[in-house]
């Protein structure tokens, strides 16, 4: 009997630790849509399962930004200057906060190919002092390289102190060695991953994180060797719930003495990568004062942002992509916003 009642007393010791860290996971304000336990306006019903709630609770919560002519940040919108369309239909809001100093989740990606080998080290300085800026205790980053292999340099940390350091770390590679996730393709030209690096730091990074989360991109914007195409990245990342920054910075020299040479094409692509996942490009060129004023930007940007929260209409869970468009006014004036073009309605089993 009193092996019986240890037996039971040493189960009960395992389980409450599991207990509390389930209770502490947080349901991420970017999924979409995904089944959250309890009401968003505060009326939990504690006597129903997660797994009901799982079930029949679809909530699509959207980050975005608002500017005025001028492109300054507008701070003190309510619920009533703004309306979400969801595949062209209105939806009736649940809840309208502006954040402010929120918790970020990020993920550098560094272009490490062979056109980057001037203007790498002005990256990493910046790139530091960012993350020494922006990171807090509550925040966290991982920091990925790529050019004909994508490595992780550092994982999830809040230490801006030791991502720094990996970043310093990082190598120009010009060799032929294979991506990490397989042979490249046959005929294709071996030098820059950068459409893998998006797909893999969102499918293994960003998507099983819960809150605000942003991917920054230190490129060029050309791909050479992908597996991935373009609208795989950008599905991946709207998949993960993840905004993309692209910071283009190249070496004038490398391409001619202009980014705009014949071929060239990476602020197309790129424009395309950033609004479709409601982020944004900037062209910085190999301007160090420049790359500054984008990283400050980009701080500015996430720090302070609008969340709107809705169950939609279409209520389906069929993996279906649907169109989300938000439209803020003040003083029957349109106002700028950015935000991600749509989602994926994917069941919460999924």
């Amino acid at each position: 009997m009193r092996r019986i009642l240890s037996l039971l007393l040493l189960c009960a010791a395992f389980a409450l630790p599991a207990a509390r860290l389930h209770a502490q996971e947080a349901p991420s304000p970017g999924a979409a849509p995904e089944g959250l336990p309890g009401d968003p306006n505060g009326n939990d019903d504690t006597s129903q399962s997660v797994a009901t709630f799982r079930q029949n609770v679809n909530l699509v919560s959207l980050y975005f930004d608002v500017r005025d002519k001028k492109n300054l940040l507008i701070p003190h919108l309510t619920r009533d200057d703004c309306q979400v369309f969801e595949d062209k239909l209105p939806q009736k809001l649940k809840n309208f906060v502006a954040e402010v100093d929120q918790p970020l989740t990020l993920g550098i990606l560094l272009d490490t190919s062979g056109s980057q080998q001037n203007v790498l080290p002005l990256e990493q300085q910046t790139g530091s002092e960012f993350l020494k800026r922006i990171l807090r205790q509550k925040d966290q980053a991982f920091l990925v390289s790529f050019d004909v292999d994508i490595d992780l340099l550092s994982d999830f940390t809040s230490n801006a102190g030791a991502l720094a350091q990996d970043m310093q770390k990082a190598q120009i590679n010009v060799g032929t060695g294979g991506m990490t996730t397989g042979p490249l393709p046959t005929g294709t030209p071996r030098g820059t991953l950068l459409y893998d690096a998006v797909v893999e730091a969102s499918h293994d990074k960003l998507a099983g994180e819960t809150g605000r989360k942003a991917m920054i991109v230190l490129t060029d914007g050309e791909d050479q060797g992908s597996r991935a195409k373009l609208k795989d990245a950008i599905e991946a990342a709207q998949k993960a719930n993840s905004m993309v920054y692209v910071l283009l910075i190249a070496d004038r020299g490398f391409y001619g003495g202009g980014m705009y040479s014949i071929g060239y094409s990476g602020d197309y692509v790129m424009h395309q990568l950033a609004d479709q996942t409601g982020g944004r490009l900037i062209n910085v060129g190999n301007n160090g004062k420049k790359l500054e004023a984008a990283f400050q930007q980009i701080e500015d940007e996430l720090r302070t942002q609008y969340v709107a929260s809705y169950t939609p209409t279409n209520t389906k869970t069929d993996g279906t992509y649907r169109k989300v468009d938000i439209d803020c006014r003040q003083r029957d004036e349109a106002l700028k916003v950015q935000s991600r073009k749509g989602y994926y309605a994917i069941a919460p089993e999924d």
